[in-house]
């Protein structure tokens, strides 16, 4: 997590840097300030193609990270060290929002914090019958793992993400 602050305060100060240099060039009309203005400029939007290039070309190393991300995710919702309580209790909201059950395996996903008394992944008593649910240990649970639930909201809101990344690189141009 601190290393994705540390890389937007660092972008941040090369941005603000290179406005200052543009601003400058510009108002003493200095060809050198503006022509490493107008490089900097180059390199940041040759930075951003390669980037999205190298996301399309490498997805399937972005989707087994992603897969270990959801891993390490399990591990927190097995914990019964009370050290992950506040991510199990979020991650229940989540649940019961998106009516899913578990990241990858379903209630094996919560591993001995699933008991028959907890209410971890219960259908509401009106959905039980639907095909959202289904019986396990004696009570009704969402079918569906939030891992999939995640993954299909990250491709439909992927066309959303790359307009704006294509718009910001056409601005830029």
């Amino acid at each position: 997590m601190f290393a994705g602050v540390n890389l937007l305060i660092a972008v941040g100060a090369i941005i603000m840097i290179l406005g200052f240099l543009g601003c400058c060039g510009a108002a003493k009309e200095s060809r050198c300030m503006l022509m490493l203005f107008f490089v900097a400029l180059l390199l940041i939007l040759i930075v951003q193609i390669i980037g999205g290039v190298l996301g399309a070309v490498n997805k399937s190393k972005v989707e087994s990270a992603f897969e270990l991300a959801l891993s390490s995710m399990v591990e927190s919702l097995q914990s019964t060290t009370g050290e992950h309580k506040e991510y199990q209790e979020e991650f229940q909201k989540f649940e019961r929002k998106y009516k899913c059950c578990g990241l990858k395996d379903g209630p094996q996903d919560w591993g001995e914090n699933f008991k028959p008394s907890s209410n971890i992944c219960q259908c509401e008593p009106e959905e039980q019958l639907s095909d959202l649910c289904t019986k396990y240990q004696s009570k009704y649970i969402y079918k569906k793992s939030c891992g999939e639930v995640i993954v299909q909201q990250i491709k439909d809101n992927l066309v959303i993400i790359m307009g704006i990344a294509f718009g910001l690189a056409v601005i830029e141009v």
